[in-house]
């Protein structure tokens, strides 16, 4: 897989020498790093995540089996109707992959595992859950926006016992037609049943974002990252 660098954005009147967390951010299918660039800055802009680095990474372009093998940006192929009963798990394990490496990357630039938030919309959403149930070390916090658990099945076999109290943001449109509500709701139980810490929020929209979930998006921020 060919990946584009990652966009980065601080706030412009930080000293970048005194960042001190990150959040790594996946879009979704079809779009890239620069979707959520806006909501980015709108976070930033509060001046209480002033020492904050965000990297939004660009998904790589393949064909997509739902979309006729359409060539986009996609984080693993999708096959037939949501929900589906068949998955990509190379695809998704690539992925898992990609985003650890950018884990490590951060951990390299000096910044602790415990300050890391994995956040991502949709197929965004579904790789940062999945990759960080599955990371070896301590992050501070996980957003899961619109999205849902891949690999349900095997949950159990690889969660690690790192990241099992790291809070979960879940959030989700009740007007989404494009991942049900009722889809979302059955990785939140599976969470939930797990034990796991997940914060469960529904707003009154589709597929998207709203101004209320931003509002309580960068409440979780602040909180993970005090």
């Amino acid at each position: 897989m060919t990946y584009k660098k990652p966009l980065e954005i601080i706030n412009h009147n930080s000293d970048s020498s005194k960042i001190n967390a990150s959040v790594i951010w996946l879009h979704g299918l079809g779009a890239d790093g620069y979707d959520f660039e806006p909501i980015v800055k709108q976070l930033l802009t509060s001046g209480t995540l002033s020492n904050v680095r965000f990297i939004l990474p660009h998904a790589p372009d393949m064909a997509v089996t739902r979309n006729s093998g359409y060539i986009m940006p996609a984080w693993y192929d999708v096959y037939g109707e949501i929900p589906v009963s068949r998955e990509d798990e190379a695809g998704i394990q690539a992925s898992q992959r990609y985003i650890e490496s950018l884990i490590e990357n951060e951990i390299n630039r000096g910044i602790t595992s415990e300050r890391i938030v994995l956040a991502g919309f949709s197929q965004g959403g579904a790789i940062a859950l999945h990759t960080a149930l599955r990371f070896p070390h301590k992050l501070a916090g996980i957003l899961a926006l619109s999205t849902y658990l891949p690999l349900h099945s095997k949950l159990a076999s690889y969660a690690q016992v790192a990241n099992f109290k790291t809070p979960i943001f879940m959030a989700h449109g009740i007007f989404d037609d494009v991942i049900s509500l009722e889809m979302s709701k059955v990785s939140r139980n599976l969470l939930q049943d797990s034990q796991y810490f997940v914060s469960w929020h529904e707003y009154k929209m589709a597929h998207s974002v709203c101004i209320e979930e931003i509002e309580d998006i960068q409440e979780f921020l602040q909180r993970v990252l005090s």
